[in-house]
């Protein structure tokens, strides 16, 4: 077989080298009086943004450290004492207790989500379950109110309830739930998303702190992933959620200063959700934007980091990007929403208005977000193009290692993962930075509501079928 060379043509050769030199020329000329200016300008920016994110961890990880020293437990900071039966009262004595479960076509999860929270340990006639079907396929919604049919027929208090419409999302189901004529009759509400499986124990190791405090208005639980070892991207999720829920949920619910509703796996005291103004669907972030309103109102929140609800992480790339977008947006509008009306409130500390403002949405929320995208992704790398433009070794290499390793320390069998931990983020970040800035702005996809896909049971089939090799540990390699 024979070989054949076209020659390229003179024209295009020419036109191509004119072209270049062109470029050159325009580079030369511009690189200097403003290439360089607005590049140091950015890196100066970037490392001031490093700092203040810097800060905030080194911060946390104090707090954590002196919390782990000291031990301070939750049932030291508050009283707890177990629930006890009333011989007179019997179970009169025992609050009223809502279970709200809100779902939207969860064919693979229902069944899962239903039977944990029908299996709820709590006296029968103190709690009621209430199913919130935004199902839009006639098939999953026939299944859906089979299987709380099924439950009834147990003897389990089920309420079966749909609308005629999405309005709001999951906010608008979780509002049109709570105006049911037998709610009035609760004390308190725990909320599961579709894919959450409580242990039966939840409610006993979380109540008595509602009721023996007056002052707390939220309990949170942790979440405890079942799917983490499905793939390298569920390890990775699990090293930035743990970090979430082991440093800074903890951090905001020991200083009492503030920490966000995580959705789901938590009771709310109705009182502290009522005086709070309720749900509102003003942006994609409804939970985070009533534990706002509730600490303005001057409610206390409480974290429980050994108490664990079972869930699911997203296992594909796509669900973890239509994810990722609505928790980076979300918050970013909803600050942009609330910095006026947090600002002029009067029942709250000047201390817990700038860590609101401040720590928890902007730099957790905003610069977090930014600083990974801007200063990794563009503007270093711009560096090396341009060598006039210098970062200093500080902000280059000690400050972005602390951070990672801060960040890693909340999953220490993942550590030998971490160099693909920071690629993985340095990817999403573009998403995260783009959705942040949508929020801030309210641009066109400011209340995109894409339900995060679940594969419950089919994720345990596949596991089933197709078991995993062992893996060679560290030490082995």
């Amino acid at each position: 077989m024979e070989y054949t060379t076209r020659a390229i043509p003179e024209s295009f050769r020419g036109a191509r080298d004119d072209f270049t030199l062109q470029f050159s020329m325009v580079w030369d000329q511009i690189r200097a009086p403003l290439i360089v200016p607005l590049l140091r300008l950015a890196v100066a920016v970037c490392l001031i943004m490093s700092v203040m994110l810097f800060i905030e961890r080194v911060y946390m990880g104090v707090v954590i450290i002196l919390i782990k020293l000291f031990g301070r437990r939750p049932e030291k900071r508050y009283k707890w004492e177990p629930m006890k039966d009333d011989v007179e009262l019997g179970n009169s004595g025992y609050p009223m207790v809502l279970i709200q479960v809100p779902m939207y076509n969860e064919r693979e999860v229902y069944q899962l989500s239903i039977g944990a929270a029908c299996g709820l340990s709590w006296p029968s006639d103190r709690i009621i379950i209430q199913v919130l079907d935004d199902s839009t396929d006639p098939t999953i919604k026939d299944m859906v109110e089979l299987e709380c049919q099924r439950w009834a027929s147990k003897g389990i208090n089920i309420k079966y309830e749909i609308r005629d419409n999405r309005n709001g999302y999951k906010a608008g189901a979780l509002k049109e739930g709570m105006k049911r004529s037998y709610v009035k009759n609760c004390d308190y509400v725990a909320i599961f998303d579709a894919d959450f499986q409580p242990e039966p124990d939840f409610l006993w190791r979380t109540i008595p702190f509602l009721v023996h405090n007056p002052e707390i208005g939220l309990v949170q639980a942790r979440w405890k992933f079942v799917n983490a070892d499905e793939c390298l991207m569920t390890r990775m999720q699990e090293m930035s959620l743990n970090y979430h829920f082991s440093v800074e949920q903890e951090v905001g619910s020991s200083t009492y200063a503030f920490f966000g509703f995580n959705g789901t796996a938590g009771v709310w005291r109705i009182g502290a959700l009522n005086e709070a103004g309720g749900w509102k669907d003003r942006t994609t972030v409804e939970d985070m934007d009533l534990a706002v309103r509730a600490s303005l109102k001057g409610w206390k929140f409480l974290y429980l980091d050994d108490l664990r609800v079972k869930n699911e992480l997203p296992s594909t790339f796509k669900a973890y990007r239509y994810q990722q977008h609505r928790w980076s947006c979300g918050p970013a509008n909803l600050f942009r929403k609330m910095i006026k009306e947090i600002v002029m409130n009067k029942k709250v500390t000047l201390w817990k208005k700038v860590h609101v403002i401040y720590s928890f949405f902007f730099v957790r929320k905003i610069v977090a977000h930014i600083i990974t995208f801007v200063f990794y992704c563009v503007v270093l790398p711009a560096t090396v193009v341009v060598p006039e433009v210098e970062v200093p070794k500080w902000g280059l290499v000690y400050i972005p290692s602390i951070i990672t390793v801060l960040n890693s320390v909340g999953t220490p069998r993942s550590l030998h993962l971490v160099i693909f931990w920071i690629v993985f983020e340095n990817v999403i970040s573009l998403h995260r930075t783009k959705a942040t800035f949508i929020g801030l702005l309210e641009a066109g996809r400011v209340n995109e509501w894409i339900v995060t896909e679940k594969l419950g049971d089919a994720l345990k089939t596949k596991s089933t079928k197709a078991p995993k090799k062992p893996r060679f540990r560290l030490g082995e390699r």
